[in-house]
């Protein structure tokens, strides 16, 4: 018999080898961070193309008699739920309009009154966005133009900028209801881009327009021609189809008297202490008239002279009848203030809940072949060589549906959940943007149209400038693919604000209101601060711009320090310093519970793999197996 096989037994490893194999397990991830992960994990599946959406359910032909009643009574109630919700959401941005018309509609026409001010393009421009933020509404901020043209106490080449303002703030709207969908991290990037479309392109058409405009009045001087060309007798006013079916509801919530604002902004005293609330709807005044003689006219009377006399004509006026409004806030004897942040919160707790449960429907709407044909006729171009027409078309689209609304505002924040759950692509969102710009402004047009004659030819030639300014912002950013810029940074910002969501609220709160009362504040020192204070501002954002795409497309170009922003403290280079302050101070339970003062045990838990996430991040040598889902889910 040969020897033995040897046999070789292996001990069992003690908990210090099995940590040591651990550690050098985690050295050969070394190269590896958790960016590098997340970043493998979205190389997989691109978030901007569309979701499938996938016909899951039973097919018609293979149901029974039941099945098929029981298909079409669920889509007709699932239908009717919508329409409610859209009725119910509709009207909850007319209360949030009149809501913040309350809170700061007076505060508007205060700023309206520096005439001074308005005669610099650049505050007209800020005033412009700054008062349609505060009241909602670009027409009422037109209106108060319209009447201070027509009261000779503002110029039109002064009101131009503050039309473009107001087409600027106008868009606020939709970017507050794009955040209502932050909960998921691929339909808030869609949705955020989709709305955001809209205020780049805005601020790309002011950037390039406005100048043009001071330099040579081009938008006034061309309106002024059509007006001059043309006879344009009074009209009827067009009807409003949407306030027809919406007023029932918000009236018997809230009626205001819009006349107070533009009287505050035309330099009226005693609409100071008037209020916004309207608390008689019905009113019938009657004047008598006579005359007297006198020995001497009295100031302001109106007098003649008959013979060796004097007569003055006088009137005394009374009300006659007059019946209260019906709203509920017609006997609150509130403060505009109180009245509006009590509707401020009203309106946007339906207005998230209506815009919550609009997402959950279409979601579960949009799985049939029906939604497939929907996402099929919205995104598809015409065939070759007529797929540049789709756009034009889609254009004219949503200026109709605008012009039928009545309101920009509304038709842009309808298409903007159906952008984040992935309905209607960006590319298509873009030119329907577009054709809404352009569907406010006919209404504009023919609401001036209905202005009395002395009024018409300013009114008109307002509105006019409107139109004017957004078919050249079209001709601008639009006709060539290359030039259609907004997309492209939309879809930055979208990248950006679904990696750090807080962003969007930081976005809104500076490029709608820091923004504005900074170039604000600037305008009131004087045109010499706000030059020196804004042109190197300029300069260097330019700068910035040139430098980024040339290290994406050309770095041999630059010098080698400046073919990465390396050289820079890295909270000037990268959000993720202040995404750790912003989280550190919020403290995040799961994934929608906030903790402040992270007392609980939730918190603790979540703030210690937080931690552990970082380090691992900053310090990828020391990856152990220990806890793997600490990896997974840091900067997610």
């Amino acid at each position: 018999m040969g020897p033995r096989p040897q046999v070789r037994t292996e001990s069992p490893r003690s908990l210090e080898e099995d940590n040591e194999k651990n550690r050098k397990d985690g050295a050969m991830l070394a190269s590896y961070s958790t960016v590098d992960l997340v970043k493998d994990d979205v190389a997989e599946e691109d978030p901007w193309d569309l979701p499938e959406l996938k016909d899951m359910g039973v097919k018609w032909s293979d149901l029974d008699t039941k099945g098929k009643i029981m298909r079409v009574v669920t889509a007709i109630v699932k239908l009717a739920l919508l329409l409610g919700l859209l009725y119910l959401f509709i009207c909850s941005l007319d209360v949030l309009s009149s809501a913040f018309q309350l809170v700061g509609g007076k505060a508007a026409g205060d700023i309206f009154k520096e005439n001074v001010i308005l005669s610099n393009p650049v505050a007209g421009l800020v005033i412009g966005v700054l008062v349609t933020v505060l009241v909602q509404s670009s027409s009422t901020s037109s209106s108060i133009v319209v009447s201070m043209v027509s009261s000779s106490l503002l110029e039109v080449r002064s009101a131009v900028p503050i039309i473009m303002g107001a087409n600027i703030g106008t868009s606020v709207t939709n970017t507050i209801v794009a955040m209502m969908q932050a909960g998921n991290r691929n339909e808030f990037r869609r949705a955020f881009a989709g709305a955001t479309v809209h205020d780049f392109f805005n601020w790309l058409s002011v950037l390039v327009l406005l100048p043009l405009e001071v330099a040579t009045g081009v938008l006034e001087k061309l309106t002024h021609l059509i007006i001059e060309s043309f006879h344009i007798q009074s009209g009827e006013d067009a009807p409003d189809l949407l306030k027809i079916i919406t007023e029932p509801l918000t009236d018997s919530i809230i009626q205001l008297d819009k006349s107070v604002i533009t009287a505050i902004a035309t330099g009226n005293p005693d609409a100071r202490n008037m209020s916004l609330v309207k608390i008689w709807c019905k009113k019938k005044v009657n004047t008598t008239f006579w005359n007297e003689t006198v020995n001497s006219c009295p100031a302001g009377g109106v007098c003649w002279e008959e013979g060796n006399q004097t007569w003055l004509e006088k009137n005394i006026t009374w009300t006659d009848y007059q019946e209260k409004c019906s709203h509920i806030f017609v006997n609150a004897n509130l403060p505009d203030l109180a009245v509006g942040l009590i509707l401020l919160a009203l309106s946007l707790f339906v207005l998230c809940s209506c815009l919550i449960l609009i997402v959950k429907l279409l979601n579960s709407m949009l799985k049939g072949q029906v939604a497939l044909v929907i996402k099929k006729v919205l995104n598809t171009d015409f065939p070759f060589p007529f797929s540049w027409v789709t756009g034009y078309i889609a254009i004219m689209v949503g200026a109709g549906m605008t012009f039928i609304v009545q309101s920009s505002s509304v038709f842009t924040s309808a298409i903007t959940p159906l952008v984040g759950i992935g309905v209607i692509s960006l590319e298509r969102a873009y030119p329907l943007t577009l054709g809404s710009n352009i569907g406010t402004t006919t209404t504009a047009i023919l609401a001036a149209m209905a202005s009395p004659g002395e009024t018409l030819a300013n009114s008109l030639q307002i509105a006019l400038c409107h139109f004017f300014f957004n078919i050249m912002g079209i001709m601008l950013w639009y006709p060539i693919p290359f030039t259609r810029v907004p997309i492209r940074l939309a879809r930055g910002l979208g990248n950006r604000t679904a990696q750090y969501r807080w962003f969007a609220a930081l976005y809104l709160i500076l490029c709608f209101l820091v923004l504005p009362l900074t170039i604000f504040g600037l305008s009131l020192a004087g045109w010499q601060i706000l030059v020196g204070v804004g042109v190197p501002v300029v300069v260097l954002a330019i700068f910035v711009i040139v430098v980024n795409i040339l290290q994406s497309r050309c770095p041999r170009a630059l010098p080698r320090f400046l073919r990465t922003w390396n050289f820079l403290p890295r909270p000037l280079r990268s959000l993720a310093p202040w995404d750790n302050v912003v989280t550190s101070c919020l403290g995040f339970c799961g994934r929608y519970c906030c903790c402040i003062c992270k007392c609980c045990s939730c918190c603790q838990k979540d703030e210690t793999a937080r931690t552990k996430g970082l380090e691992l991040d900053n310090n990828p040598a020391a990856f152990t197996n220990d806890d793997p889902k600490v990896i997974q889910g840091t900067h997610l």
